[in-house]
Order: C-alpha cells, then sequence, then structure tokens
C-alpha cells in the first residue's frame, strides 16, 4: 500500500528545491498543461491548494473559482514565501491522507509537478514520484476494460488527468474509439498537443 504522506512530502522537497532554482524568465513560462497559468501559477497552486484544505477555505473545490482566488491571492509573492507556505502545511496534509484511498491533494501535486518539468523542459518525473498515482487512477478509469499494457505508463498517467491530446492518445493505436478515449481523461478530452518529455 501506498504511503500517500511521504509520497507528498517527498513532493514538496522537489518542488520546494525546483521552485527556487528557476530564473525570472523561467518562473514567466506558460505552462502548457494549465494554459492559463506560468510556472509562478502552479507553484502558487501548489501553496494555495494545501494552505486552504488546512484551513478550511474549500468552498467552491475543487473547481475554478476556488484555483482561482489562491492563486490570484498568491500572484504577487515571491517563491521563497511560496516554498515556505508549502513546506509549512505538508505535515498536516500528509496526516489528512494517510489512510485516504483516493488522496486528491497527492494527485494534484503529481499532475502539476510533471506539467511543471514538462514545461521547463526537465523530463519524466523520477518513476516513483508518478507510478503511485498511476496504480491508484487507472483502474478507476478503465473498469473491467483493463488497463492498457502496450502504452507507455508515464504517458498513460499524463492523459489520465487530460495532459495529452486527442491526437496523441489516438497514436497508441488502442482499439479504443475518440469517445472511450477521451472518457479516460479526468478533466475531459484536450485539443492541444503536449510537450512529450524524451
Amino acid at each position: 500500500m501506498t504511503d500517500w504522506g511521504a509520497l507528498y512530502r517527498e513532493h514538496v522537497g522537489a518542488v520546494c528545491a525546483l521552485a527556487t532554482d528557476l530564473t525570472a524568465d523561467e518562473l514567466a513560462r506558460e505552462v502548457p498543461a494549465t494554459p492559463a497559468w506560468t510556472v509562478h501559477d502552479v507553484i502558487a497552486h501548489l501553496a494555495g491548494g494545501p494552505s486552504d484544505a488546512v484551513t478550511g477555505r474549500m468552498d467552491g473545490a475543487p473547481g475554478p473559482e476556488w484555483t482561482a482566488r489562491h492563486v490570484g491571492e498568491r500572484r504577487g509573492l515571491p517563491v521563497p514565501d511560496l516554498v515556505t507556505e508549502m513546506q509549512s502545511h505538508q505535515d498536516p496534509i500528509a496526516e489528512q491522507v494517510a489512510d485516504n484511498p483516493r488522496p486528491a491533494i497527492v494527485w494534484d501535486i503529481a499532475v502539476h509537478h510533471a506539467d511543471l518539468h514538462e514545461a521547463l523542459g526537465r523530463g519524466r518525473l523520477p518513476d516513483h514520484l508518478w507510478e503511485p498515482v498511476l496504480a491508484g487512477v487507472a483502474p478507476m478509469r478503465f473498469g473491467t476494460a483493463g488497463v492498457p499494457a502496450d502504452v507507455d505508463p508515464y504517458e498513460l498517467f499524463r492523459a489520465l488527468f487530460s495532459r495529452r491530446s486527442r491526437t496523441q492518445m489516438q497514436a497508441w493505436g488502442l482499439p479504443l474509439s475518440a469517445e472511450q478515449l477521451d472518457e479516460v481523461c479526468i478533466f475531459g478530452p484536450r485539443d492541444d498537443d503536449q510537450p512529450i518529455p524524451a
């Protein structure tokens, strides 16, 4: 069984280390997977979401108004402040997710951590940071059909969270219709091709 609290802490450590090493140009870069956000905005979300969860400001979660509020509140904050905020909430979050079979906040940081890597050209996340998320989510999306064995697992992880386009998914050659592939994507299908790490 996955230790979701430990996985969350590891993501926080890695995201904070990445964030403190970024240039102003990198922080201003658009993140293709979340086109309304820059790298700085994604970091703000990864600080704001857990802060809201710990303090009970969850009205509208996980909808766009909720995320827009906490990202907007942090848009002008320097990265060190966001890093401090993330670190300050990691223990209560880790405790909250310890026995949760569907720890959405852990899945969220894994997905956005991968968004940052792809936007910044940093390659794939290490396997141990995303494989437990894939193992937890894929059976819920594929059901009795089973998880496709002939698709790159990382690409499947990204597609499940709507980080691959219809065209990119159709290139897998699975015996699934376009509509069936659309249903795989938790946040719905997308038409814009995403950067694929080498």
